[in-house]
């Protein structure tokens, strides 16, 4: 367990080292980075946690993506607040390292609404949903293993990025919009980006069971 726990904190830490990161550079270059690269910089580092620690703990990686397992029967319920722990630990302390690194940042990659707060918050819901729905079918077991797994995911996350960062900031992840709001200090309509991944990786595993067999669903979907 502990092995999983640790692996989950560095997975996450790297997710948000990385991934928040290029957004800071990104400024602090005046652009050099460019949004498709934060985008592919997201998608890449998903991928590479995946094979680093997938037949480790499933690199989860996200708050929501461990409660959906646990929603879908794949996870047990009692491991999920390690796992969350774990997560958030993580990524509070690659955005405390940022924070070093660059200081004179104020948002630390924070994720921000562009667009009405309820438009953004139903985006986030629906990245999250098909986000989950590529996890829970090329998963077993909640591990996240194999090549496939690793390019699906890392390539929907690559995706959402593209496509929708520059309206939500494409979190998908408690985690990820949590750290950096909370060490910048920026928290104004933090709730809706730690709620809608929930909320949409939850409604992916209820499409699960719709569209497959439950017992699929809920032992290797």
């Amino acid at each position: 367990m502990t092995k999983r726990i640790i692996a989950e904190a560095i997975g996450t830490f790297a997710l948000v080292f990385c991934g928040t990161g290029a957004i800071v550079i990104n400024e602090f270059t005046g652009g050099t980075v460019t949004h498709p690269g934060i985008a592919i910089t997201f998608g890449l580092i998903v991928m590479g946690m995946i094979y680093a620690f997938g037949d480790i703990s499933g690199a989860h990686i996200n708050p929501a993506v461990s409660i959906a397992f646990a929603y879908a029967k794949k996870f047990p319920w009692k491991e999920v607040p390690l796992y969350v722990l774990a997560q958030l630990i993580g990524a509070i302390a690659a955005s405390l390292l940022l924070l070093f690194l660059f200081p004179e940042n104020e948002l630390l990659g924070t994720t921000l609404p562009k667009i009405g707060v309820f438009k953004v918050f139903v985006f986030e819901i629906l990245l999250s949903f098909f986000l989950m729905v590529v996890i829970i079918n090329v998963s077993t077991g909640a591990k996240e293993i194999g090549v496939i797994a690793g390019i699906a995911i890392g390539g929907v996350v690559l995706l959402e990025a593209l496509f929708a960062g520059p309206i939500t900031g494409a979190s998908m992840n408690p985690a990820r919009s949590l750290a950096p709001a909370l060490v910048s200090g920026n928290l104004q309509h933090l709730w809706l980006y730690l709620i809608a991944p929930i909320i949409g990786c939850i409604i992916a595993v209820v499409s699960c069971r719709l569209v497959k067999d439950e017992q699929c669903c809920d032992d290797q979907c």
